[in-house]
């Protein structure tokens, strides 16, 4: 894999988050020629820039809302990761068309950018919650993944693929952070629906699923990693226990807003044309065109028997795995690090 990215430039939106930092600690170290973050957080950018010290970093401050910023971080790139979302739940509910903006328009900007300057391979990052969107960023990123898909298929020197998953353990957003904030200050954990479900799947293992697109995507592809999962209740439990607080309060506050049960990461209608790769799934994209009288119509007896693949019927951790699989997150060993020398 290193030895495709050798002499090559590598751009990624939002680079500024927990996927930015895991993509450059994965590539600094390695013959790749740049990295250029793109985002909008100057201070994140310069935080970055005092941490790593690399002279293959390069920072472009810009939106991907604003094309014309995209084009200056985009000349002479050869792969793009887009990463650049607004991922919060709550928030988008309330703001749905800054989610559409940054998710959808921001998207196609990004891919028509790239398609224009040349760019060999471009990977999206999406979510579980755009499968079966019942909220305002879950139907932003349905979107983003319709026009991942429409860009792919027509675009015949650029390959754009996407990457879909669920809970990302300890990563900006996830819950694992603010319940480890709380067992340390003292306050209860707060959990929404001690039944509800959620994948657990670690940074490394999203770049990983990011870089599998990358080496075997064709365009217009969707690509989801299989993944356990674990109940709101046995995380915020194993935390207490990982944290030496067993009878720590764990206190039940109700579903927020556009908030889910399970997380979905394909659908019955994707199972049944779903490529099983081992460890992952590629949903094909449909490469009919709109003359449909052309193909026969069938598969709908298929769909009706197909499942969904979701955290409520995927392999289900109880305590011990989670435990084992917690402790192996750097994330983790740092926070209880930082415990030993208090």
């Amino acid at each position: 894999m290193n030895n495709i990215f050798s002499k090559k430039k590598l751009l990624i939106t939002g680079g500024t988050g927990s996927f930015g930092n895991a993509i450059l600690r994965r590539f600094l170290q390695t013959e790749i020629e740049e990295i250029r973050i793109f985002s909008r957080d100057e201070l994140k950018q310069d935080n970055m820039r005092r941490l790593y010290k690399n002279d293959k970093l390069k920072f472009y401050i810009g939106d991907v809302r604003d094309a014309s910023s995209i084009e200056d971080a985009m000349n002479g790139v050869d792969f793009v990761f887009h990463a650049a979302a607004l991922k919060q739940v709550p928030s988008c509910e309330f703001y749905p068309m800054q989610a559409l903006k940054t998710n959808a328009i921001g998207t196609d900007n990004v891919l028509n950018v790239a398609i224009n300057a040349g760019v060999k391979k471009v990977i999206a990052l999406s979510t579980d919650k755009a499968v079966y969107p019942i909220n305002a960023m879950g139907t932003s990123k349905a979107m983003m993944e319709k026009i991942i898909v429409a860009k792919g298929l027509r675009s015949s020197n650029t390959m754009i693929a996407c990457t879909r998953y669920g809970n990302v353990m300890a990563s900006r957003g996830s819950v694992i952070p603010l319940f480890i904030n709380q067992i340390q200050k003292g306050i209860p954990i707060t959990i929404t629906d001690p039944n509800m479900t959620r994948f657990m799947m670690s940074l490394d293992q999203a770049v990983d699923l990011v870089l599998f697109a990358f080496e075997n995507g064709e365009s217009g592809d969707i690509f989801v990693q299989k993944a356990p999962a674990a109940t709101i209740e046995v995380l915020a439990e194993t935390l207490t226990e990982i944290f030496n607080k067993p009878d720590h309060d764990i206190k039940v506050i109700g579903t927020r807003h556009g908030e889910k049960l399970y997380e979905t990461l394909l659908t019955k209608e994707e199972m049944v044309k779903a490529v099983d790769m081992k460890n992952y799934y590629r949903i094909p994209s449909d490469k009919r065109d709109l003359n449909y009288n052309k193909y026969f119509e069938d598969g709908e007896e298929i769909i009706s028997q197909a499942e969904e693949y979701h955290s409520h019927n995927t392999k289900r951790l109880n305590k011990a795995e989670l435990t084992e699989l917690l402790l192996n997150l750097r994330e983790i060993q740092d926070d209880l690090d930082a415990l030993k020398m208090e």
